[in-house]
């Protein structure tokens, strides 16, 4: 990957930057710390493959931003690829992946290049394309092309046995532990399948050394079920003779029933009618008293007629009466209400008068008191001239006094404020002194707390990690378990088919035959077509259900395979549960620790606020003890106090002056009240006449309309008219008695008029009745003798019911105990065959048995194989030479050929004496063997300049092993490696270092702070930070 042009939007310490590297082959990016020289590297990182040093995403944001965009071109494998990756801030970003459609060797300007669309649907998938197309990933791009400071003397400082784990880590050695752990898996299973295997061939061979047994018993229940069977048929055979019985007892019961229903139907009936004709003769009696009484009925019905004319005209005149009464009541009403609204004015009248006699009085005091209030008025006139030269003088102090007041109030204030600030300093200082000491050491303690139970929680994190591959291999495992089981149910159900097939294509032979059967009477093989003997159609018959007990078999053993599976599953879940469970303070931790490291550095703040509080507090009592505060205040109060002065006013002489006006104001209202009693007595002396003439005239009204009113003469009139009409109450009430108590002849004319019609009828219906009766008699005495013939032939027959109850429960007793024995005979004719079966089964156990021995040798060796001891070995053990040669090559042309590097992978053990050298164990290890022109040292003894090369020889010779092995060549390579750390000689070295590989490479950008060493390099990038951001300075 070489670059081509880089521009920055928003990106970190950058706004806008573009950075063009055409030309560039070896350039230094120069700048302070913190400018934004790593900047640009991540940018190139983050724009390809997503990644930062940023722990969130939009911390690469620009602060105030909300989005970034990052656009990168650069040649990959002889083609022109661009890459523009954008975020906003809060939300998901955006991946462009382009190719250039122009060839390679004819472009000129970036900016006129088109390019072509490689983008897939989704982020994800365009950043696989990508790493595709690159054959680079960032984990081999941070390894191989970016030198990172502090990489290079890695194998150095570490122990043999852990640079073998570095070089494993890089080489991506991991997944081979991953197949050791799955083959030791399926290892554990295939052992845990032949303990199973072993104990099913123990329990079955039990189970075979127990058949003679079980042939004995099946002989002697055959014989006991032979019993049962012929006891049961004596025992049917007398049921059914009972049961016959039974029917025909049944059959006459049910006649005897029905006999008895009618008879007891048509005794009812004769019942009914004897009650019927019972009524009819008391109704035909009744009828006949009635039709005597009839001369009686219709005089009395007259009498009634007669009350019931006179009642209606007694009523009428009722009617007249009670309306003449409400008539008069309403007029003397009228009356009452007129006489008392002629009374309520002549009332009013009267009061109106009194009152105004008793004004007329209290005006007449008034103006006697007419001399004394004229002198009063002139002592008030003489008040309100001195209390007007008072007001005049008041208007003149005033505006002075409310200025020395506002004065005197400022003052006070600055002092109160001076005062206050001097209290809240020192609260503030006590407060402050306090949260110091109290706060700090528990906050630092709890710091360290925190901290530990975050190691902790950091560990199990690992750990949980361990638990879930294992649970996820589980399940996988537990998935291929049940492919297996499915595969042998399907091959089951297929030969339970074969069998079916067999069974019904089997030749039906007689009880009674005693000749074998030839080979013509069998049918061909259902399966085969071919022509069967009786042999081999057992044979086929034996073959399949054979097959069909080991595919039973089968499945029994993968269903113990699956319990155990899933125990082990469920204890890996329940692991992984309780380790999420503790883990869920793990955040909570986390946040806390951030909130007290917080919470430290503002006890800092704190501190140095503490010391300026202090100062600030002792300068403020200083102005407090001296009064040095205000001083132009107090110059202006002195001024005022001296025109006040000059001016002479006096408050309380105004105050008196003012009392005095106040003293002498009655006379003014008084006076006021003589004018008003002389109006009001002038209007009194002309209303009293008026008023005393109208009560005059409404009395002489009042006493007339008493005596000679139009409605007066009105209720004269109703009086007389009632008078005349002559209605008596009482002598009405008694003909309305009368008229209810004849009321009776009105109802018993109305009887006599029905039994005029209902009498014949009523001797027609008696005849009827007394025909049916006679009739019913007869019927009665016909049935009861059915009814006497019946029951003496049920009592002639026996019930067998009670015996049949019996019989029918040994019959049931007899079956359950027959059906029990049967059961039996099943079960072990059942065993009988499972025992045919195990000896067969025996064998293909066995094989399985070995089967699974063999496998768990295998996976052993396998897990073996795959461990850190095996492959992983083995391919380290192949890389070492290529990785050898590479650092020799490099580290001669740093060194002019002077220094030489061997690897060295295995050395003894190195315990024993001269009696074991031929015995000694082989150790694997890693050490790196340094040679120069005096022989083979050990690193420590050369000197930094030496030990540099060597470093720097194998740190890059990595680089250039781990990108070919992704499938790239290392075109570019970016050093941030020691120059910090070097002294000048130091630094020499590094960059003739540098120099002497520069060939090898199309780009190489070396990052420093340090000024001058920019000067060594002819093309720099200068980077400066301003306020609008990092700037890019480009010099070549």
């Amino acid at each position: 990957m070489i670059p081509q042009k880089l521009t920055l939007k928003n990106f970190l310490s950058y706004r806008e930057a573009t950075l063009d590297f055409s030309g560039l082959h070896t350039a230094c990016i120069c700048g302070s710390n913190g400018s934004g020289k790593s900047s640009l590297l991540e940018a190139m990182a983050w724009a390809i493959w997503g990644e930062s040093r940023a722990e969130s995403k939009d911390d690469i944001i620009y602060m105030g931003e909300l989005e970034t965009q990052v656009d990168f071109i650069f040649i990959s494998q002889g083609n022109l690829y661009r890459v523009i990756r954008n975020r906003r801030r809060g939300q998901s970003g955006a991946l462009e992946f382009q190719v250039s459609t122009t060839v390679l060797q004819d472009i000129e300007d970036l900016d006129q290049i088109k390019f072509r669309t490689l983008t897939e649907k989704g982020i994800v998938a365009t950043q696989q394309k990508i790493i595709d197309y690159l054959k680079l990933d960032y984990d081999t791009f941070t390894n191989s092309a970016y030198l990172r400071q502090g990489k290079a003397d890695e194998f150095m400082i570490k122990r043999p046995a852990e640079r073998k784990e570095i070089l494993a880590n890089l080489l991506k050695l991991d997944q081979y532990d991953t197949l050791s752990d799955q083959a030791k898996d399926l290892a554990k299973s295939y052992k845990s399948q032949a303990e199973i295997l072993e104990q099913t061939l123990t329990s079955n061979q039990v189970q075979i050394d127990q058949k003679g047994q079980l042939e004995q018993d099946i002989i002697q229940l055959q014989n006991t079920i032979d019993e049962l069977q012929e006891k049961q048929v004596q025992d049917r055979d007398h049921y059914q003779q009972l049961q016959a019985q039974q029917h025909h007892r049944q059959a006459w019961e049910k006649l005897l029933t029905g006999q008895q229903q009618q008879h007891q139907s048509f005794a009812q009936d004769y019942r009914r009618l004897q009650q019927e004709l019972t009524t009819t003769q008391q109704q035909s009696q009744e009828l006949e008293a009635v039709l005597k009484q009839e001369t009686e009925i219709q005089t009395g019905y007259t009498n009634f007629q007669t009350l019931q004319t006179t009642e209606e005209t007694l009523s009428i005149q009722f009617k007249i009466y009670q309306d003449s009464q409400q008539q008069r009541q309403h007029l003397q009403e009228q009356q009452r209400q007129h006489l008392n609204t002629l009374q309520q004015q002549i009332q009013g009248l009267q009061a109106r008068l009194e009152a105004l006699t008793q004004q007329e009085q209290d005006y007449s005091q008034i103006l006697s008191q007419k001399s004394d209030i004229e002198a009063g008025l002139e002592q008030l006139q003489t008040a309100r001239n001195r209390l007007t030269q008072f007001d005049q003088l008041q208007l003149e102090v005033t505006p002075i006094l409310q200025h020395r007041q506002r004065l005197q109030t400022e003052l006070d204030r600055a002092q109160s404020r001076q005062q206050a600030r001097l209290e809240e300093l020192k609260t503030s200082v006590g407060k402050l002194q306090r949260t110091l000491n109290h706060h700090r050491p528990q906050l630092e303690q709890q710091s360290q707390t925190i901290a530990n139970q975050i190691i902790e929680l950091d560990k199990k994190k690992v750990y949980q990690l361990r638990v879930r591959e294992k649970g996820q291999e589980r399940h996988g495992f537990i998935d291929r378990l049940n492919t297996v089981k499915r595969d042998y149910e399907e091959k089951l159900g297929e030969l339970d088919q074969k069998i079916q097939l067999l069974s019904k294509s089997e030749p039906e032979v007689s009880e009674t035959e005693e000749l074998p059967l030839l080979q013509s009477q069998f049918p061909p093989c259902p399966l085969c077509d071919r022509p069967l003997d009786e042999h081999h159609w057992n044979l086929v018959i034996s073959k399949q259900q054979n097959q069909q007990q080991e595919f039973r078999n089968q499945i029994w053993i993968i269903h113990e395979q699956l319990v155990v599976a899933d125990r082990e599953l469920k204890i890996l879940q329940e692991e992984y549960r309780q380790i999420q469970e503790d883990l869920l303070p793990y955040e909570e931790l986390r946040e806390q620790r951030g909130k007290i490291q917080a919470q430290l550095e503002s006890l800092d703040k704190d501190e140095q606020q503490l010391q300026q509080l202090i100062l600030e507090e002792k300068a403020v009592q200083t102005i407090l003890e001296t009064g040095d505060y205000a001083t132009d205040l107090y110059t202006e109060l002195q001024d005022l106090e001296q025109k006040l002065s000059q001016l002479n006013y006096n408050e309380q002489s105004h105050a008196l002056a003012r009392n005095e006006e106040k003293r002498w104001r009655w006379a003014e209202i008084k006076y006021s009240q003589i004018r008003d009693a002389q109006d009001k007595l002038t209007k009194i002396n002309t209303q009293k006449p008026e008023l005393e003439t109208q009560i005059q005239t409404l009395t002489q009204t009042l006493t007339e309309q008493k005596n000679n009113s139009e409605i007066q003469q009105e209720i004269i009139t109703l009086e007389q008219k009632i008078s005349q009409m002559g209605y008596n109450v009482e002598e009405h009430n008694r003909i309305r008695a009368e008229l209810r108590q004849a009321q009776i002849w009105l109802t018993r004319t109305e009887q006599l008029n029905q039994a005029k019609q209902q009498y014949p009828i009523l001797q027609q219906r008696l005849q009827e009745l007394e025909t049916i009766t006679q009739e019913r008699v007869k019927n009665l005495q016909a049935i009861q003798g059915q009814i006497e013939i019946l029951q003496q032939q049920l009592k002639e027959t026996p019930d067998p019911t009670e015996s049949l109850k019996q019989l029918e429960q040994l019959i049931q007793q007899q079956q359950l105990k027959l059906d029990s024995h049967l059961g039996q005979f099943g079960s072990l004719q059942q065993q009988q065959t499972q025992l045919d079966n195990l000896n067969a089964q025996q064998i293909e156990l066995k094989t399985q048995l070995d089967t699974a021995r063999r496998q768990y040798r295998v996976y052993d060796e396998l897990a073996k194989a795959f461990g850190k001891n095996g492959i992983q070995a083995l391919m380290i053990e192949n890389v070492l030479p290529q990785l050898e040669a590479e650092t020799n090559q490099i580290l001669s042309r740093l060194s002019s050929n002077q220094l030489h590097v061997q690897f060295v992978t295995q050395r003894t053990s190195g315990r024993g004496g001269k009696s074991s050298k031929n015995t000694a164990k082989m150790i694997e290890t890693l050490e790196i063997l340094i040679a120069d022109a005096r022989g083979t040292r050990s690193y420590e003894t050369y000197s930094g300049g030496e030990a540099f090369r060597i470093n720097f020889a194998i740190r890059l010779a990595l680089a250039k092993l781990l990108a070919q092995r992704a499938g790239t060549s290392l075109q570019m390579l970016i050093i941030d490696e020691g120059f910090g750390t070097q002294d000048a000689e130091g630094c020499d070295r590094l960059i003739a270092a540098i120099n002497a590989i520069a060939s090898d490479f199309a780009c190489i950008l070396t990052v420093t702070h340090i000024p001058s060493l920019k000067e060594s390099f002819q093309a720099r990038i200068e980077v400066h930070k301003t306020s609008q951001g990092s700037q890019i300075y480009l010099s070549i």
